[in-house]
């Protein structure tokens, strides 16, 4: 998925021509839970550090304490997201959307708790101290647009917005301006 019109989702939520790495971590969404937002995060891991399979690791469960000091710090974490956007635009999906991914922790939205159980979490490589890549964003857009087209979606919203004073992510260089106005 690299830019163009947004492919669709199946019945399951599994969006077309992306790649696809189920993640174990998930479970249904509560009964009548609809998907209303999208969560935009940032991860590298080891933190600062990106390419290779760290991430995917982490989301599949396989992540080996011993590949780095920090891994040690996270072992036995159960986390995932619905996509990953890689730093060259490379769209990963884990979870199908009509699945609860574990990527918010305790967070609230417009006074709703819980946020893992109407949203889609997208995990962009990346940091809070540099930049995202171009491509990123060129393949972010048409990715926001299919969950737009597909979902009843009401926000977009960072992490840091979903658990101020817990999280910080996607950070101050993210180009939330770009985003809404590609998205216009």
């Amino acid at each position: 998925m690299t830019g163009g019109e947004p492919p669709g989702f199946d019945a399951q939520g599994w969006l077309a021509g992306v790649r696809r790495v189920p993640s174990p971590h998930c479970d249904p969404r509560p009964p009548g839970a609809a998907v209303e937002l999208v969560v935009i995060h940032g991860i590298s891991l080891p933190p600062g550090r990106f390419g290779g399979p760290h991430i995917e690791d982490l989301f599949l469960g396989r992540l080996d304490p011993a590949a780095d000091p920090y891994f040690r710090e996270i072992e036995g974490l159960r986390v995932s997201a619905h996509f990953l956007v890689r730093r060259d635009g490379e769209v990963v999906q884990f979870v199908p959307c009509r699945l609860r991914a574990w990527h918010a922790g305790q967070s609230t939205w417009s006074g709703r708790q819980r946020c893992n159980d109407f949203s889609v979490g997208i995990e962009l490589e990346g940091t809070d101290h540099q930049t995202y890549e171009p491509a990123q964003y060129q393949a972010l857009v048409p990715l926001a647009r299919a969950l737009l087209a597909a979902y009843p979606i009401r926000a977009l919203a960072g992490h840091c917005d979903i658990a101020p004073g817990r999280k910080t992510d996607p950070g101050p260089f993210f180009d939330w301006a770009r985003l809404r106005a590609a998205l216009a």
